[in-house]
């Protein structure tokens, strides 16, 4: 048993935490959306509209605050009137980037907006700078945000919606450095600036408009961008990092099937984040001191190979207490650095990559990672405290810090997640707790055999449970074992 000590002072605020650093991403891939978030109107599924009811349901349970669709490389080839209007007389498309399949745009902008509004949570639109055009993009903002009197509005009338959407996040081009369309920063800025010019705000809604950042650590794309934009521009630019354990793309590694070296790999490539959120901060903090331009990471999530017979277009993958680990680790990292973070989207919610959800058929399963989100939900809205530990060191080949914390305050109570990323030795706690008045600690926990996951045949194999804790004389004292996440409620 590692002996770590911590310090929280709650008189040290540091930053607000934006409940969308808890968001989540729904890109047209697989069975994220079809056979997943959408079974449609006529499934034996139980459903709203054709969204499956459970599926909001439990978005609805993790407080999801912000939901970004329809892509990912999907966004910058997706043309948005080929989604609207009768079902039957829709486009029939060929997802060129996922599995070649065919789709036929039954769940198009009013589908997705009407599933925002039954989870509550903001729409953010990803759209087509790649492969569409100006006047594409600045019809469909005018579409769904404009009371009426213009050709779309009235278009929107007729197509059912009287009233116009709310609609905040407005991501002006995926990946343009990659898969939307293979651009060069200088380039892209100059588009950026063209197309975001036309993207105006009507009745009343203010668009929050997110340029395309950088892939990983590509420092020099940040610099560029930031160079040319400013807050009049854009205010977040997008940053894209996913966790690769082998750190090869042609054979990242199963999801299942890992041994302790690859383990303590993927939480080293996992923790890597840290490293990019201080330096391109530092980039932003040169040019934008004020804080007007947040960091969005709007991909992130482990990355392995699909699950063998599975298409390989569809990136679905199981989800073990190893993913919990990553989850916790990277909110903790957000958290810390909400001052300039502020949201952050898994990839994805249902069916794809490090999901919250895995459907098959009416069955549902909530992963490791679903949990993890339900354990750190009330650090949405909260303020950020000051939070040191000695810590101790985990792993051989990839040495890693053991304990992994993070600590806010909100309505007079204080949220502390922990994780201890070791899978060998568990971790005792002492933690001086100062500037806040308390008497009462509860915890909950999520832990288990680091390969254990859900499936459908064990739906509830990981799940949180209660857990015991002691808070005597300010100091609070837990025993975490190894490979687990916990979340300390303090009063």
């Amino acid at each position: 048993m590692k002996k770590i000590s911590m310090l929280i002072n709650a008189q040290d605020r540091i930053s607000h935490i934006s409940p969308e650093i808890y968001g989540h991403f729904s890109e047209h891939l697989g069975r994220c959306i079809y056979n997943g978030i959408y079974v449609g109107e006529d499934s034996t599924i139980p459903n709203i509209e054709g969204i499956r009811t459970d599926i909001i349901e439990a978005f609805k349970n993790i407080k999801l605050p912000v939901l970004r669709w329809p892509g990912g490389c999907f966004a910058d080839e997706y043309h948005w009137k080929d989604g609207i209007g009768e079902k039957d007389s829709r486009k029939k498309i060929i997802n060129t980037n996922w599995g070649g399949v065919s789709e036929d745009n039954s769940f198009g902008t009013h589908e997705f907006m009407r599933l925002c509004e039954l989870v509550g949570c903001e729409p953010y639109i990803a759209g087509n700078l790649g492969s569409g055009t100006i006047q594409e993009l600045s019809e469909w903002v005018e579409y769904m945000t404009l009371e009426g009197g213009s050709p779309m509005s009235e278009l929107r009338k007729k197509n059912g919606r009287e009233k116009p959407w709310k609609m905040k996040y407005l991501g002006i081009g995926n990946e343009n450095w990659g898969c939307g369309g293979n651009m060069r920063p200088e380039y892209y800025v100059d588009e950026y600036r063209r197309y975001q010019s036309f993207c105006k705000n009507y009745s009343g809604n203010e668009l929050y408009k997110i340029a395309c950042g950088p892939s990983g650590g590509d420092y020099n794309w940040t610099e560029i961008i930031m160079k040319n934009l400013n807050s009049s521009h854009t205010k977040g630019i997008s940053l894209h990092y996913y966790t690769v354990p082998t750190g090869v793309w042609e054979k990242k590694g199963s999801a299942r099937e890992f041994d302790s070296d690859l383990y303590y790999s993927t939480i080293a490539k996992t923790l890597y984040m840290d490293e990019l959120l201080t330096r391109h901060s530092e980039i932003m903090n040169r040019y934008d001191p004020k804080n007007e331009i947040g960091l969005i990471v709007d991909e992130w999530g482990c990355w392995y190979d699909v699950e063998e017979g599975t298409n390989p277009g569809f990136l679905y993958q199981q989800n073990t207490m190893r993913d919990a680990i990553v989850a916790a680790c990277n909110l903790n990292i957000f958290n810390r650095h909400s001052k300039r973070v502020v949201m952050a989207n898994l990839a994805q919610a249902v069916n794809v990559l490090q999901s919250l959800i895995l459907t098959e058929g009416e069955k549902l399963v909530k992963t490791p990672t679903y949990h993890v989100f339900d354990l750190f939900k009330e650090h949405q809205d909260g303020e950020l405290v000051y939070c040191f530990s000695t810590n101790e060191q985990a792993g051989e080949k990839d040495i890693i810090p053991l304990l992994s914390s993070s600590a806010s305050v909100k309505d007079g109570v204080m949220t502390i997640t922990l994780a201890n990323c070791s899978i060998e030795e568990g971790a005792e706690i002492s933690c001086d707790i100062r500037g806040f008045e308390c008497s009462e600690a509860s915890a909950r926990i999520l832990t288990g055999e680091v390969h254990t996951c859900n499936d459908f045949d064990a739906p509830e194999r990981v799940s949180p449970a209660d857990y015991a804790v002691k808070l005597e004389n300010g100091v609070l004292s837990a025993e975490l074992p190894p490979c687990s996440v916990v979340t300390v409620t303090v009063r």
